[in-house]
């Protein structure tokens, strides 16, 4: 997915506009759970989501490799829309997000204040992902998918703070939406040579990945039904499933 000096230099990057993320050992988790449990607090970026990580590295990338770029285009329930709109922002690139109808009025409004130019259309991501495809070619915008390789190198950087701070970690769970965490947390993983069990979790109505891990092959819901918005992914990412099948204990 990346190697150590690509993830090394995308950290470099994100330090620049915001500094790392805090991880805490929770004594009433530990309580709890009979287990050394620590948290890795990603409501600390900028936007309050891990998701910010990828949208500086990859727009930074854009910029490099298509520097007369004007905008980008993507398709969101929310925390990669205000990533987009963020880093965007920082780099002189406007972001058109297409959001569904009934989307959160809360991350609607978030993106606009980052500067986003909001579209509201479909039913469900899906939707929304299809008419950003549209835009993207009627107004020649660039395309900004929810899973690529320089978003997973950018989001890996969570992993990477983290496991340098608590490196003897037994077990790593992560939660999947279209799957940029969790392959970042498990390239990461590999890259350091620890043994963590690193095991994706999925909501109950939302658990596209979850079937495709047991099938062993990708398998598209009808429907995702959850109040976490943020993973209610109806058909997995084909290369992230293929890292998370190879990488993932379990989800």
């Amino acid at each position: 997915m990346f190697t150590l000096s690509e993830l090394e230099d995308a950290h470099r990057l994100i330090l620049q506009s915001f500094p790392s993320t805090p991880q805490f050992h929770w004594p009433l988790l530990a309580a709890r759970t009979g287990a050394e449990v620590w948290v890795k607090h990603e409501n600390h970026t900028p936007t309050g989501a891990f998701k910010v990580r990828g949208g500086l590295q990859y727009v930074e990338r854009l910029r490099r490799r298509r520097p007369a770029v004007t905008g980008i285009v993507s398709a969101t329930r929310g925390n990669h829309g205000q990533s987009l709109a963020w880093a965007g922002s920082r780099f002189g690139l406007r972001a058109t997000i297409v959001v569904p109808f009934g989307n959160s009025t809360e991350k609607n409004a978030a993106m606009r204040a980052f500067g986003a130019r909001l579209v509201e259309h479909g039913s469900d991501f899906e939707e929304a992902r299809e008419r950003a495809e549209k835009l993207a070619e009627a107004e020649r915008l660039e395309f900004a998918p929810s899973f690529a390789p320089e978003l997973v190198t950018g989001v890996a950087t969570w992993a990477l703070e983290l496991m340098r701070a608590a490196p003897l970690l037994h077990a790593l769970y992560v939660p999947i939406g279209l799957g940029s965490g969790i392959c970042g947390a498990i390239g990461v993983r590999d890259l350091l040579g620890f043994r963590t069990e690193i095991i994706g979790v999925q909501a109950a109505g939302a658990d596209a990945y979850a079937q495709s891990f047991i099938a062993g092959r990708t398998v598209t819901l009808d429907r995702a039904d959850t109040l976490a918005d943020g993973i209610a992914v109806r058909h997995p990412d084909p290369t992230a499933f293929a890292a998370i099948h190879a990488g993932a204990a379990r989800i």
